[in-house]
C-alpha cells in the first residue's frame, strides 16, 4: 500500500512538473505580446475600413443604399467600442514591429476613449439618419461620422498619405 502511495505521489509530481514547464513555455515574450496587440489593432481597423468603404463610396457618388449604410454604420459603432482596449497596449518600445500609431498615443488614453465615443455616437446618428431612407439626410450626417475617424488619425496616426 505504501508503495502505491509513493508511486502515485511521484507520478503526480512528474505530471505537475511537465504541465508547469509546458505552461511556462507558453507565456509569450513582451515583444510577442506587442506584435499580437498590433495584429489585433490592424485587424480591427481593417474591418472598420471594410465597413466604412461602401458608406464613403455613397458619399462620393456611388448608388445610395440606405440598408447598407445603416447596417455598416451600426457595425462600426459596435466595433468602435473596442478601440480604447485595442490601443491600451503600449508598443512603442519595440522598434522592429511596424505600426502607424504615433508614440504620443500612449500618453493620451483618456482622449482615445473620448474620440472612440464620438465615433460611436456619430456612427449611430448616421445609422438613424439612414433608417429614414432619405439620401440627403443620411449623407448630411456623414461629415461628422467620417470626421470622427479623421480626428483620431490626425492626432495619433502616422500620415501615410
Amino acid at each position: 500500500m505504501r508503495r502505491i502511495v509513493v508511486w502515485i505521489s511521484a507520478l503526480v509530481m512528474v505530471i505537475s512538473g511537465i504541465l508547469f514547464t509546458a505552461s511556462a513555455q507558453d507565456t509569450p515574450s513582451p515583444e510577442e505580446q506587442a506584435a499580437t496587440a498590433i495584429d489585433q489593432r490592424k485587424s480591427l481597423f481593417k474591418t472598420l475600413r471594410y465597413n466604412l468603404a461602401p458608406i464613403a463610396g455613397m458619399a462620393q457618388g456611388a448608388p445610395f443604399n440606405a440598408q447598407v449604410a445603416e447596417r455598416n454604420a451600426r457595425r462600426i459603432a459596435v466595433m468602435a467600442t473596442m478601440i480604447p482596449e485595442m490601443l491600451a497596449v503600449n508598443t512603442a518600445a519595440f522598434d522592429n514591429i511596424e505600426t502607424t500609431a504615433l508614440d504620443i498615443i500612449w500618453d493620451n488614453q483618456d482622449d482615445i476613449a473620448v474620440k472612440a465615443q464620438a465615433l460611436i455616437d456619430n456612427a449611430n446618428a448616421f445609422a438613424e439618419a439612414a433608417t429614414t431612407g432619405d439620401m440627403g439626410a443620411t449623407l448630411g450626417a456623414f461629415r461628422a461620422f467620417g470626421g470622427s475617424c479623421g480626428n483620431c488619425h490626425d492626432a495619433y496616426r502616422v500620415d501615410t498619405d
